[in-house]
């Protein structure tokens, strides 16, 4: 293969700090600063992994983050699948999330991997996955 992963992912947000303060509570992220992006538009990096970063961008008067529609309507970018760095941190994120309000706790078993889902302060669905041993 060519590539090694994903580099980042832009989404569109209304509140970063609290979109940030999630990714921190959870995931352990760590929240970059947020820095001008052009007018009316501001950009802040979170480093979901070791090389891996949403790129947040908060834009005056786009209501695109304030949009929800249910899984396979939502467009060509449908939800985000983060990997779990153990089992052990799968099970830490689970409880987390259950925590946060994000997600319900149930782990669902795709055959190779298990799973779980959430949604972020944004409404963002996300998904955790650990491969299966």
């Amino acid at each position: 293969m060519l590539l090694d992963g994903i580099n980042h992912i832009a989404l569109i947000s209304k509140d970063v700090e609290r979109l940030g303060r999630f990714y921190q509570t959870v995931f352990d992220a760590i929240v970059g600063e947020t820095r001008d992006h052009g007018p009316g538009e501001t950009m802040t990096n979170i480093r979901i992994g070791p090389a891996t970063e949403l790129n947040v961008f908060v834009i005056a008067g786009n209501i695109e983050a304030a949009r929800q529609t249910p899984m396979w309507g939502r467009g060509r970018l449908d939800h985000v699948g983060l990997a779990a760095a153990s089992a052990e941190a799968f099970e830490t994120i689970r409880e987390r999330l259950v925590q946060a309000g994000a997600g319900d706790g149930t782990v669902n078993d795709f055959g190779t991997q298990f799973s779980m889902f959430f949604r972020d302060p944004d409404g963002l669905e996300g998904e955790v996955l650990i491969p299966k041993k």
